[in-house]
C-alpha cells in the first residue's frame, strides 16, 4: 500500500466536511443575501416582501442628510488612505530594512498595538488626547484617528510583501553606483508597489466601515454614513437602511477583492 493511498481521507469524512463548510457557508452568508433581497421590497414595513421596486433606494439618494454623510465618510476615507498610505509604507521600510536603529523592537511592538487593542479602548485613549490638547472635534479628529489605525494595517501589508522581496536586487542596483533614493525609487517601490496598493485599499474599506471609534471621536456635523446608518438604527427601521447596507456591503467586498488581487498579482511577481 502506497502512502498516498495509506493516508487518503475516508469517504465519510469527505462528505462531512462539506457539508460542515456548506452549513458555515449559509450561516455567515444567508443573512447578508436575505439583506440585500429586502432591499429590493415595495413594502414599507422591514421583512415584508412587498414586489421588486427600486424605491428605496431612489428615496436613499434623495436623503439630503445621508448624503452629507457620505460625502463626510469619501473625505475622512481618502485623505486618512493617503496619509497612512505614506507614513505605513515608510514605517514597513524602515523596520524591514534598517534593523539597527535604536528602539527599533520597542516601535514594532507599538506598531502592532491598533490591531491588537479593542476599538473601544482606541476610541478613548484618542477622544482623551483631543481633550487634553484642546482639539475640538469634528471632520479633523475622524481622519486623525482613522490614520492612526490604519498605519498599522498598511504597514503590515507591506512588510508581508518585503519578506517576498529579495534583497539581493537592491544591492545590485547599488552596486552600479545607483543612490539609495534611486534604488528605492526604481527597484524597491515598484516591486512592493501591489502590497502598497493592497494596503491602501485596506485602509480605506477599514476607514469606510468605522463605527465605534468615529462615534466617539465625531463632532457637529460631522457625521459619516456607518455612524448615521447605526443612528437610523436605534431610531426606527427602514427597508432604507437595508438600501443603504447593501450599497456599503457591495463597496466594502469590491475594495476587499481588488486589494485581495493586488497583493496575488504581486505574489506571481515574486
Amino acid at each position: 500500500m502506497s502512502m498516498t493511498e495509506g493516508t487518503a481521507t475516508p469517504r465519510w469524512v469527505d462528505r462531512v466536511l462539506t457539508i460542515n463548510g456548506w452549513v458555515v457557508f449559509l450561516f455567515l452568508y444567508l443573512p447578508i443575501l436575505v439583506l440585500v433581497g429586502y432591499s429590493f421590497s415595495g413594502s414599507s414595513t422591514v421583512g415584508i416582501w412587498g414586489g421588486f421596486s427600486f424605491q428605496w433606494y431612489r428615496q436613499m439618494f434623495a436623503n439630503e442628510a445621508l448624503m452629507d454623510s457620505l460625502r463626510n465618510s469619501l473625505v475622512v476615507a481618502l485623505i486618512s488612505t493617503v496619509v497612512a498610505t505614506v507614513l505605513g509604507t515608510a514605517a514597513g521600510i524602515a523596520i524591514d530594512r534598517y534593523r539597527r536603529w535604536i528602539g527599533r523592537r520597542s516601535f514594532d511592538a507599538l506598531l502592532y498595538l491598533p490591531v491588537i487593542i479593542p476599538d473601544v479602548t482606541m476610541a478613548i485613549m484618542l477622544l482623551l488626547w483631543f481633550t487634553t490638547i484642546n482639539m475640538a472635534l469634528g471632520l479633523n479628529t475622524i481622519i486623525i484617528s482613522h490614520i492612526a489605525f490604519n498605519i498599522s494595517f498598511v504597514a503590515i501589508v507591506v512588510r508581508s510583501r518585503l519578506a517576498h522581496l529579495d534583497p539581493s536586487l537592491e544591492e545590485a542596483a547599488m552596486d552600479l553606483y545607483a543612490s539609495r533614493w534611486q534604488t528605492f525609487r526604481r527597484v524597491t517601490l515598484p516591486l512592493i508597489m501591489p502590497g502598497v496598493l493592497g494596503g491602501a485599499l485596506l485602509a480605506l474599506t477599514l476607514s469606510l466601515d468605522d463605527v465605534v471609534i468615529t462615534q466617539l471621536v465625531q463632532g457637529p456635523g460631522a457625521t459619516t454614513l456607518p455612524v448615521f446608518v447605526f443612528g437610523l438604527i436605534k431610531r426606527s427601521v427602514t427597508p432604507e437602511i437595508n438600501a443603504v447596507s447593501t450599497v456599503m456591503l457591495i463597496a466594502s467586498m469590491v475594495l476587499v477583492f481588488v486589494s485581495l488581487g493586488f497583493q496575488r498579482r504581486g505574489e506571481r511577481y515574486d
